[in-house]
């Protein structure tokens, strides 16, 4: 099951389960689009794959299945850059 993270991994911004903004790569590494299109031009920095919208779990699979509450923020180069 795909590990819904609550943070953008570069920025820390919130990326609550229902957020557009969230995407992720196929190793479920998850920035916010900003990030992701202005720092990393839609690659993925720990892996080189694509950066896709990450899917929505609908509110009542929530309940039984939640997202995660680890945040996880990586000290990429991009990410340091605040030029």
């Amino acid at each position: 099951m795909l590990t819904l993270k609550p943070n953008c991994e570069c920025c820390d911004r919130d990326l609550p389960p229902a957020s557009g903004e969230a995407v992720i790569c196929s190793y479920e590494c998850t920035f916010c689009r900003d990030c992701a299109t202005v720092r990393f031009q839609g690659l993925c920095p720990n892996c080189g794959g694509e950066l896709v919208r990450r899917p929505i779990r609908p509110e009542a699979r929530l309940a039984t299945h939640p997202a995660s509450t680890e945040r996880v923020v990586k000290g990429h180069a991009a990410c340091l850059d605040t030029a």
